[in-house]
């Protein structure tokens, strides 16, 4: 008998080899299909959406903690300063301008403490500077009659034309114009706002007391809560091209005079590529250099670096390396050259290449090293005579490079038979075959003369920014030869 489930149901069944019967199962309708394929499609995309999302948000903080920290920061201020909104006595004490104080917080809070020092000083005192300008206007104006919408018109335009025009000025542009913005708005909202509103004054010295709030809770956690130092920043951005210069020079040179062959490691080949467009990092941080600088100015002192540091020194520090990158930016495109030198011309040049190549990289790492540490170097003065003892020894081997050109091959052929077995003899090439190298050493020689002017920036910035003398005993290498005395 059939269970009380099955009663009045119709089934198929159909007769198999094996004398048993199986049951017909109806397949679902295609409207049905297609819903359950668009339902998983869409399940998957958001899923793989989310977790996509969740990894890569992962690894934005996992490399770069200080931005999970920004963020942390950021919401402890706008927590702290929303008690001003949820405090009854708080609130009467600001009146209904609480919310100017949060949206202080939210435009003028930034990643590093230069930043929000900068947007904090431009946005006080371009408030109380507009306020009070704005105070008078309206004052004159409400004396002068009729003339009152005259005169607040005016005002507005010949102040906001002002202001306006000094954005245009590269030095007040890259230290005020932020406060200059601020000044614009705030002095159109007071002027204009004050031709209907009684209580001037009261509002304005509201306004002020709110923004003042805001902006001390912003100086209080970025300083004492973490604290991200746009000046810390840019003296590690310095170090780091240093050694990136340093790093292109050496792969450069090696690159050029190594055997060409097929590497079966992958990952080294990758590893020795970014090396080699290292000086792409200094090419391109022109912008950020010039505007850390900027912000470094109005931090305080921490640190080793004291009021006044001479932030101004790392923006020169920087063009002197950028010379030097752009050296380096034409011995990689040697490396491609379609037209290669022969491998005895090659050979001829090798040894001089790489000793000078290496006595400029320890330079360009001793420089980083006397970043990283803020030391003055006791062995600078023997790298430099190394390196120019290097590109004297690269000239000498320049004059003798081994080439007849403008032979006819008869001539050159018969001068071969009429020397003796024990001459050297010279070989007959064109001087667009020799070009490609002659092309590196001249590139070489001059990375040399720009790497003497970094130097010299970082020597500078040394003594006035006193850095501490190094400890270590004055003494070279066993096979480094002395430099002269000087006179």
């Amino acid at each position: 008998m059939a269970s009380k489930e099955e009663v009045g149901k119709l089934e198929w069944r159909i007769s198999v080899d094996n004398g048993t019967t199986e049951r017909l199962v109806p397949k679902s309708g295609l409207s049905k299909r297609i819903f359950l394929w668009l339902k998983g499609l869409v399940m998957k995309m958001i899923v793989e959406g989310i977790a996509k999302f969740t990894r890569k948000a992962w690894r934005i903080g996992a490399d770069d903690p200080a931005k999970v920290v920004h963020c942390l920061k950021v919401g402890l201020a706008l927590s702290l300063v929303s008690i001003f909104y949820y405090m009854r006595p708080l609130y009467d004490g600001v009146g209904g301008n609480a919310m100017w104080a949060i949206m202080t917080v939210v435009v003028v809070f930034e990643s590093n403490v230069g930043a929000t020092f900068s947007k904090c000083v431009n946005r006080v005192v371009a408030t109380i500077l507009a306020g009070s300008l704005g105070i008078a206007v309206h004052w004159v104006a409400s004396q002068s009659g009729k003339a009152e919408v005259l005169v607040i018109g005016s005002s507005v335009f010949l102040f906001a034309f002002a202001a306006t025009y000094s954005r245009f000025v590269p030095s007040f542009k890259a230290r005020f114009d932020y406060g200059a913005i601020i000044f614009i708005l705030t002095f159109s909202l007071v002027s204009v706002g004050g031709y209907r509103v009684d209580k001037l004054v009261d509002l304005a010295q509201q306004r002020v007391s709110t923004i003042a709030i805001g902006t001390s809770i912003c100086i209080i956690i970025t300083v004492f809560f973490c604290p991200i130092w746009a000046g810390s920043q840019l003296h590690r951005l310095v170090e780091r091209n240093l050694q990136k210069l340093a790093d292109s020079l050496d792969g450069c040179v090696a690159e050029y005079f190594k055997v060409k062959e097929v590497s079966a490691n992958q990952n080294e080949d990758e590893e020795t590529i970014m090396k080699l467009q290292g000086f792409k990092c200094v090419l391109n941080s022109k912008g950020t250099e010039e505007s850390m600088a900027n912000l470094a100015r109005w931090e305080p002192a921490h640190g080793s670096f004291n009021f006044r540091h001479p932030w101004k020194l790392y923006v020169k520090i920087g063009a002197a390396m950028r010379r030097c990158a752009y050296c380096l930016e034409n011995l990689s495109i040697c490396i491609n050259y379609e037209t290669e030198a022969p491998d005895q011309v090659k050979k001829h040049f090798e040894e001089a290449c790489m000793k000078l190549s290496s006595a400029s990289s320890k330079i360009l790492r001793e420089l980083a090293d006397m970043m990283k540490n803020t030391r003055k170097s006791s062995k600078m003065d023997f790298l430099v005579f190394d390196m120019n003892s290097a590109v004297q020894e690269l000239q000498e081997t320049l004059k003798t490079v081994p080439i007849e050109t403008n032979k006819p091959e008869e001539e050159v052929t018969s001068g071969e038979d009429n020397k003796g077995d024990g001459e050297d003899r010279a070989m007959s090439m064109s001087l667009h075959e020799v070009l490609p190298v002659t092309t590196l050493v001249s590139l070489l020689i001059e990375n040399a003369t720009r790497i003497q002017t970094t130097v010299e920036a970082v020597d500078e910035l040394a003594n006035l920014a006193d850095f501490k003398q190094d400890s270590k005993k004055k003494t070279g290498d066993n096979n480094t030869k002395q430099p002269p005395p000087s006179s």
